[in-house]
């Protein structure tokens, strides 16, 4: 295919921890594989997205959960894929030599349960082609009763730090929605040493069959996804920026993106880039459109870069408050 069909705009061009995305769009861990799983839709291309993240990957292979692992919900999808993948050193040494690292960046997702098992893994990728590396913090420590690393502020900076401790490799740390005060786990794992924040991974959900009352997911709990989840991203991505913004680590906003105004309105609450996921199983080529409709509001508001526009938000001098006014 043409390359001059994937030249984008160099208004879209963003620098996000150092590198250098053609686009400020992500396509987001588990929604492409690895990096191959939409090649074979026909106009699809790595080339619309400034970078694309990995499937998450562990030390050992995965079978993951048992199924039903993916449901279809009102505006949105449950998931409960459960990591399955073959193995870190699978990846690096069998499918990281296949990607081609000229259309895009890729960003490799550091998964695990043990600190242990975070550090190793980020450091067989550090041995690698691999640009960036997304930390996982939603994994439940084994060591700690299961409870996810994501929900304790102690347990993010330690993933960080460890992480930290064994590449000089960027380091994105994606942050969970289900824990009380996001804002104050964004300041620990920048103090540990991210680079970046990853803003937000998936809501806990269910579903019932009530023919069988039994739960439609395998795991009885999933990751709720999609266009329902929108509202809550934005305003975690708005917290989060208050605290990653002196530091100037910027901010992936994902969560509900499916059109040109759901991207816009993330760049406004202060993310540098934006994630895509849910939507490309329904529309594998939405990003020609994002990109297409997002340099074309930069032409029309007179601004040269994307940097421009993230953190403009005008509140009006309104205070974030923990509860809704009523």
């Amino acid at each position: 295919m043409d390359d001059g069909e994937h030249t984008l705009p160099d208004s879209l061009k963003t620098d996000f921890c150092g590198l250098k995305f053609n686009s400020p769009l992500v396509l987001l861990s588990g929604c492409v594989g690895f990096g191959e799983e939409y090649t074979r839709v026909a106009g699809f291309s790595n080339r619309d997205a400034g970078a694309v993240c990995l499937k998450g990957t562990t030390l050992k292979p995965r079978l993951g959960n048992p199924a039903h692992r993916i449901y279809e919900t009102p505006a949105g999808m449950l998931n409960a894929i459960g990591l399955q993948n073959p193995g870190v050193d699978h990846v690096v040494k069998k499918i990281l030599p296949t990607l081609d690292f000229s259309e895009t960046r890729f960003i490799a997702n550091v998964s695990g349960s043990t600190l242990e098992e975070y550090a190793e893994v980020t450091r067989r990728f550090d041995d690698s082609p691999i640009d960036a590396m997304e930390i996982n913090i939603s994994c439940p420590n084994v060591k700690h009763g299961g409870v996810a690393f994501g929900n304790d502020p102690d347990m993010s900076a330690r993933v960080v730090a460890a992480c930290r401790g064994v590449t000089k490799k960027p380091l994105i740390t994606k942050l969970s929605p289900n824990q009380t005060d996001i804002a104050n786990n964004a300041r620990r794992c920048i103090e540990a040493g991210t680079d970046g924040l990853a803003v937000i991974n998936t809501l806990m959900g269910m579903a019932i069959d009530p023919e069988t009352r039994r739960p439609v997911i395998g795991n009885v709990q999933g990751g709720l996804s999609g266009p329902a989840i929108k509202p809550i991203a934005l305003l975690k991505v708005h917290q989060v920026y208050q605290v990653a913004r002196p530091h100037q680590v910027p901010i992936i906003g994902q969560g509900g993106v499916t059109t040109v105004s759901d991207a816009l309105e993330f760049l406004v609450a202060g993310a540098a880039a934006i994630g895509v996921g849910t939507a490309l199983f329904y529309d594998p080529l939405v990003c020609k459109k994002l990109n297409a409709g997002i340099a074309d509001y930069l032409a029309r508001h007179r601004l040269q870069t994307v940097a421009e526009l993230v953190g403009t938000l005008d509140t009006g001098g309104g205070q974030l408050e923990l509860c809704a006014a009523g």
